[in-house]
């Protein structure tokens, strides 16, 4: 028996298939409690192409899923769950490089990817609105 989808995950999935409202996604995502894992007292993130993604999943079983392969083993994963917009309004912001959301990554066909681009994150850590880069010169580090 399947699990019905979440409601992200059916944005997530118009989407995929074209025929999805980019903003309602948007929408969606900021108004869904994602569940993160944690690890050595943070969530659980990853990098790729310059980048930190933080890794949500939409419900339990997408999860499941990811524990499968990144897992402690035999023991259940820890994770908190954050509102879409908790994470991209305060979490990204506070990383202090670029920053987005991966959601639901070990599901085939399924997964969909928030970078840190205006309208998905604050202006000022938008590596595409400008803002981001002059503050990340200020830092001076």
């Amino acid at each position: 028996m399947e699990e019905p989808r979440t409601a992200l995950a059916e944005r997530m999935a118009e989407q995929r298939a074209g025929v999805g409202d980019r903003r309602a996604l948007v929408g969606e995502m900021r108004r869904s409690v994602l569940l993160v894992p944690t690890a050595d007292g943070g969530l659980w993130s990853a990098r790729s192409g310059g980048v930190r993604w933080i890794c949500g999943f939409t419900d339990e079983a997408a999860l499941a899923r990811f524990a499968l392969h990144h897992g402690p083993g035999d023991r259940p994963m820890d994770y908190a769950a954050l509102l879409g917009a908790r994470i991209v309004d305060e979490i990204v912001p506070s990383l202090d490089e670029p920053a987005g959301l991966a959601v639901d990554i070990a599901t085939e066909d399924g997964s969909m990817f928030f970078p840190p681009v205006v309208g998905i994150v604050p202006d000022a850590v938008a590596v595409d609105s400008g803002e981001a880069e002059e503050g990340r010169r200020g830092h001076g580090r």
